[in-house]
Formats: C-alpha cells, structure tokens, sequence
C-alpha cells in the first residue's frame, strides 16, 4: 500500500555531502525505513523520467554526479522532464511526485524557508509553498538553522500549515533541538500525529503539515557556536553575492567547514532519526 511508503528527496545526495558518504547516507536511510516496518522511496529525476524509488545502482550514479545534477523545484520540473535531463529533487518537487504517487510521508532534513534579509531580497523558498498546498507530512528536525526561523513560522501560519513538535514544546533548529519559537501542537506519539493528517484529508483542508522532531541530543551542536558561524557565513555569502539556488549550498558547506565537520555528521544523524519517525508514522496512518 502506498501508504506505507516513505517518501525520500534526492537533493540531499547530490548537494548535501560528498561522495562516497552521500550514498551510503542515502542508501543507510532506506534500510532504517525498511527496518521499521515501511518502506523506502528516494525520489529524482533520471534521463527526463519522474523516479518514485530508485534503485541502488541509480542512488550511486547521482551520488557520483554530485552538483553535476540540477537542484530541481517545481518550477523546473518540466524542462528536465522535456529536455531528458537529471534532476535532484528538493522538498518542493519531492512532495508533488510523492502526492502523484499517492505517498503521504516523506522525510528530510529541515524544510526551506524564509531566509535572512528576505525583507530586502524576497527570498523565500518554494518549499513553503508547496506545504500550503500539497497532501504531504514532512517529517524534518525543523526549519534550517540558516534561515528566518521566525518568519519562516509566520508564513506557514498564514498559509494554514500545522507545525507540530514530536516531543518537544520548542521548534527545533536543525542541528539543535531548541529555538526561540515555540511549535503549534505538541503531540507525544506517531499515532496521534497520523490521526491528525487522517482528519485534516477527510475534511478536505488541503496542504501539508510540518512534523518537527528534534535532533538526538547526543549528537545536537551548540546553540552559541552554531548561531555564529552561521551569522559568519551569511555574512561571507553577501559579500560575494551568492543567492538563489546557490545560497543553502554554499551556507551548508561553510558551516560544514567550520565546525570542522560536527554540523555534516549531525545532519546524517537527524536525517536517520527522522526516517525512523517517519517510517512509525506512516505505519500508524496505515491503519
């Protein structure tokens, strides 16, 4: 039943770490979905083909293509499809082919948003968007930590989408498990999360909801040091005016870079923890 399927996004493999960790990271999370009960589809774009679950051998072609692949959004889902390209799905275009595929769970890292300074740039990711309007629950250790988490609440508030905190009070901030702001709805188990999406549906409210499932403590980074690199490298990123498409990318990995590695180990495990919720939810909506 496609409702026991986990929807995976493919960006994370070809923009998220380097080869070979990127593939075994995506190839680790599938078999922690499988070894909670549901399972596995990473989702891209192969050759002009929409890929609702990849094979071993298509997740190792994209790990080695790496930033080769185009970052796919919704708007840009037609011109890979019409050009026969490759296409690495971010959480926009990874939940409308998870909706075609009729799969209501998917989980990630942390969901786009409104990014800093977007009060002068406009930039607020599609991801947001695609919440408002798409039947999925995204199952991510929050917003990035990169981003306006304020804002970022505000505009899903104005869209209608839940945010819910898995055991937690607080939303938490990708690599850690707190921020300033507080979720809409704690709810303390998987089942009563999969009741939620079951009575939204029915009634037709249509969008997604957020599910926020704070990183393992013992792998979480400190919020001090964390906050300030950030600030550095958004700094570093206007100066060189990078922004778009470009600007997670390069963020990520400047922050990757100093934190000597402790913020890319942190993301593989929030994306562990977050497929085993994920999975347990979907098991739940199942019945």
């Amino acid at each position: 039943m496609v409702q026991l399927v986990v929807a995976l996004e493919s960006t994370i493999i070809s923009h998220g770490m380097p080869y070979p960790q990127n593939v075994e990271t995506a190839l680790k999370v599938e078999q922690i979905i499988r070894d909670n009960g549901a399972v596995p589809a990473t989702i891209a774009i192969l050759n002009g083909r929409l890929k609702v679950g990849m094979t071993h051998e298509e997740i190792e072609y994209l790990g080695k293509a790496g930033q080769a692949v185009i970052k796919t959004s919704r708007r840009d889902i037609p011109f890979i499809v019409a050009q026969k390209a490759d296409g690495a799905t971010t959480v926009a275009s990874t939940m409308i082919l998870a909706a075609m595929a009729g799969i209501k769970v998917f989980a990630t890292g942390g969901i786009g948003g409104v990014h800093r300074g977007a009060q002068q740039t406009f930039d607020i990711s599609a991801d947001l968007q695609e919440l408002a309007n798409t039947d999925v629950a995204v199952v991510c250790a929050g917003a990035k930590s990169i981003l306006d988490i304020g804002l970022t609440l505000e505009y899903l508030e104005t869209q209608g989408v839940p945010v819910i905190g898995y055991q937690t009070d607080m939303l938490p901030a990708f690599y850690t498990r707190e921020s300033d702001f507080h979720v809409d709805y704690r709810l303390d188990e998987p089942k009563q999360i999969a009741a939620a999406m079951t009575a939204k549906w029915q009634m037709g409210l249509k969008g997604g909801m957020v599910i926020a499932n704070p990183i393992p403590a013992q792998y979480a980074l400190d919020k001090t040091m964390i906050d300030q690199v950030i600030k550095d490298a958004v700094a570093e990123m206007n100066e060189k005016g990078i922004s778009g498409k470009a600007s997670t990318p390069f963020l990520l990995s400047k922050v990757a870079e100093k934190t000597a590695g402790s913020s890319l180990a942190a993301n593989i495990e929030l994306v562990f923890n977050n497929a085993k919720l994920a999975s347990k939810i979907a098991c739940e909506f199942c019945q």
